[in-house]
């Protein structure tokens, strides 16, 4: 047998063994769709809104932060993902939950189910007194049924009425004294019953913030789509537009708070740099005063041009000084010379008495020429020059004294000037880092002096942080549950169960199913298969073409095949099975039938002498048979076998015996074979389940040209064809072929359709 066929995926079969079964697939789609009907008739459906906002992150915005971005006080951190944080905030849905009183749930009752009741559906208010923070941790439930227009029973939780009120009245209760008023905007119905849902704040906005959708559109954009699902489209609206408006306010509060700390904090540094100006304004008095300095810069030109000045009449005095000492010097080595004049002296009056004193030397000298030196007038020159030249002594001694004095103190005036020079870069580099701390301040006091006025100006105009762009938009086309989905996953859902149901039954299913199990077991040659059909109990008749008979029909070929060799003139045809019910009598009755047809004489033997059923499926009425003409010697044959209507003879089994195996090894059972095959074509032999007792084994031995062993499809266990291989590769039946019986005629080829025949329309056949 080839393995590599045996191995090899047949589609076809596969579909099949499931489409054989399709009932059970058109009732799970069936059941599936209904359910699928009744789920989308009565499930709340949900509606998604969309906004889209800009999140506004210029800095014009965030002035009360940036005022010190510059100085690195403080750093914008501002991210998208930040912002998408605010917006899902516990703390901000809580608002919008709180604003909106999404805590209370009204609900119409229904039938079936209760509907949702909101705004402009909604035909009055529960309004409570409490304190927010009572009714925030509540959870109970409030029943209403108006009795006319301005009244109303209310129930509590276990649907006792407690009370008639008027529409408006204050009623207590054990939360908080509350009222219910008419909104105009819907009808009050009267006898209609509305359920009032309170639950805690904190559930409510957890839920909500489970449901919000927020995520930024694309990464180079600032925009942000804020989306939400909810069973009523317009408290979705309402719930996105109020926690875009929260959000603007929070950001604003936030900003608001900022600029006032910033501006107590510029305030306060103001005040605190005033203070240090004062007293870098009294350090630099302070130091000028102790310095004697005005303008540093001009003082320090002052003493040096001022040094140079004395430095230039201390030159002067020296020449000066130099001059007196030349002059006398002159005077008292040199008798009757000529004094120098116009020597740049300062002193007048000795240049006048030195120039009177040449004029008289001269004078004298001239009279010399004429007159001795005892001339009067030479004697009084004389006597003029004399007084004239102590006089000129006297005045060079005076003003080289003078002179040295005025030189002395031109010097002392030049140290002190040289020293105050090299004070100078000492004190300057003083001032300069007073003026430099003070200019500083200055600095910063202009800075917050300008950032204040900025901040004033933030504080008068808030601009909102997010602007809408697209406002809270919904279709009212539900988003869930969606139809299409809803019927796939029942299409596929009343595929896939009856599937997996089905692959478990052919788990757990170990009978014989095809042929191929068979063959997987046993290599005994196969005839074929005898397809099921209601009408096995309606014997074949000639131009019967049902799939049965056509079976029958191939069957008695093959038989025919296989014997064709046999040279015997009567062929003997032996029929068993593994255990009772695999239909081995059926077969044996029908194969009769068949062998009749074609002009053969039959006999049909009831071998099966424990529980013989031949006849009772025949009706024919009891008789002596088998049995009998075993045990008495004196009983013919012929005298046994009767004729039926159905063209071919019959032998009962007679009295069941006590002992069927001995019986069957007495002998006698050899003459009724020499009698069969001397006046029978064929004859067939109905036999006892091998797989129980050996009685078929018995009777076949060496009279068997053909044991034909029956498998019943769908009821033969597949660990149970051991029997029949173990018997074939043993060869204790001779010439032993196996037969498949009630197989599935739609998993046959050939025995689904007639040939020849009017065909059934295929509507008819597909509903079986």
């Amino acid at each position: 047998m080839d393995s590599s066929k045996n191995n090899t995926f047949n589609l076809r079969g596969f579909l099949e063994k499931y489409l054989y079964h399709w009932k059970w697939f058109a009732l799970g789609i069936i059941l599936a769709a209904t359910i699928s009907f009744l789920y989308l008739r009565y499930a709340t459906p949900k509606f998604k809104v969309d906004a889209i906002i800009l999140i506004n992150d210029k800095e014009n915005n965030n002035s009360e932060i940036s005022a010190f971005k510059d100085l690195g006080i403080v750093y914008n951190n501002s991210t998208f993902g930040t912002e998408i944080g605010v917006l899902r905030s516990r703390s901000l849905v809580e608002k919008v939950v709180s604003e909106l009183g999404l805590n209370k749930t009204y609900l119409r009752e229904g039938r079936i189910h209760n509907i949702g009741l909101y705004g402009a559906t909604l035909p009055f208010k529960l309004d409570f007194y409490g304190k927010d923070s009572l009714l925030h941790y509540q959870d109970t439930l409030i029943s209403i049924i108006p009795t006319s227009q301005t009244k109303f029973n209310l129930l509590d939780a276990q649907d006792k009425v407690v009370g008639s009120y008027l529409f408006g009245e204050n009623i207590e209760s054990y939360i908080a004294n509350f009222t219910l008023t008419p909104t105009n905007t819907a009808p009050i119905e009267v006898g209609l019953k509305i359920n009032v849902i309170i639950t805690p704040l904190s559930l409510i906005a957890n839920q909500y913030r489970n449901n919000l959708r927020i995520e930024q559109i694309d990464r180079e954009a600032n925009l942000i789509m804020i989306s939400l699902e909810d069973p009523i489209i317009e408290r979705a609206k309402d719930i996105v537009k109020l926690l875009i408006d929260e959000y603007n306010l929070d950001g604003i509060s936030d900003g608001t708070l900022i600029a006032e700390n910033t501006e107590n904090f510029i305030n306060e540094r103001i005040d605190g740099i005033l203070k240090e100006l004062s007293e870098l304004d009294s350090n630099t008095q302070d130091f000028k005063a102790s310095n004697l300095l005005t303008d540093i810069d001009a003082d320090s030109r002052l003493a040096v041009n001022t040094s140079s000045e004395l430095e230039q009449v201390a030159l002067d005095l020296s020449t000066q000084l130099k001059l007196v000492e030349y002059m006398s010097d002159f005077i008292n080595n040199k008798d009757n010379e000529l004094i120098p004049t116009n020597l740049g002296l300062s002193n007048m009056s000795l240049n006048q008495s030195t120039i009177l004193y040449n004029e008289i030397l001269l004078e004298r000298k001239r009279l010399l020429r004429g007159a001795n030196r005892e001339n009067p007038t030479i004697i009084n020159l004389d006597s003029q020059l004399q007084d004239l030249k102590r006089s000129i002594s006297q005045s060079l001694s005076n003003l080289e004294s003078s002179l040295t004095i005025s030189l002395n103190d031109v010097r002392r005036q030049g140290n002190r000037l040289s020293s105050k020079i090299t004070e100078i870069p000492k004190q300057q580099r003083q001032l300069k880092d007073i003026e430099r701390q003070q200019q500083i301040v200055e600095t910063l006091y202009l800075y917050l002096l300008e950032k204040r006025e900025e901040n004033a100006i933030t504080l008068a105009v808030k601009s909102p942080k997010a602007k809408i762009i697209d406002p809270p938009y919904g279709s009212y086309n539900p988003v869930s549950p969606k139809r299409i989905i809803v019927y796939l996953i029942a299409l596929m859902l009343g595929i896939i169960v009856p599937f997996m149901f089905l692959n478990l039954y052919f788990l757990l299913d170990n009978k014989v199913k095809s042929i191929e199990d068979m063959e997987s077991v046993i290599s005994a040659p196969i005839l074929g298969d005898i397809p099921m059909s209601k009408n096995m109990n309606k014997f074949l008749m000639k131009n019967d073409g049902s799939p049965l008979n056509e079976a029958l029909r191939v069957f008695r070929t093959q038989i025919d095949f296989v014997l064709s060799k046999n040279k015997n003139v009567s062929k003997n045809i032996f029929i068993s099975s593994t255990i009772e019910g695999e239909g081995k009598t059926s077969l044996s009755i029908h194969l009769a039938k068949v062998l009749a047809l074609s002009s053969k004489k039959v006999l049909l033997i009831e071998g099966d002498i424990r529980k013989p059923s031949v006849a009772k499926n025949l009706k024919a009425r009891n008789k002596e048979g088998l049995t009998n003409y075993l045990i008495d010697d004196t009983l013919k044959p012929e005298t046994l076998i009767e004729s039926l209507s159905l063209n071919f003879d019959f032998l009962q089994s007679g009295t069941v015996p006590p002992n069927p195996s001995e019986l069957i090894m007495n002998g006698r059972l050899d003459q009724l074979f020499d009698y069969t095959n001397k006046n029978y074509d064929f004859v067939i032999i109905d036999t006892s389940p091998v797989g129980m007792v050996t009685d078929g084994i018995l009777l076949s031995q060496n009279r068997s040209d053909l044991f034909i062993y029956v498998v019943r499809a769908n009821y033969l266990d597949k660990r149970m064809l051991k029997i029949p291989k173990k018997l074939y590769e043993t060869k204790q039946l001779d010439n032993m072929v196996m037969v498949l019986n009630s197989s599935n005629p739609n998993l046959t080829y050939g025995y689904s359709q007639t040939y020849g025949l009017t065909k059934k329309p295929w509507w008819k056949k597909f509903m079986g």
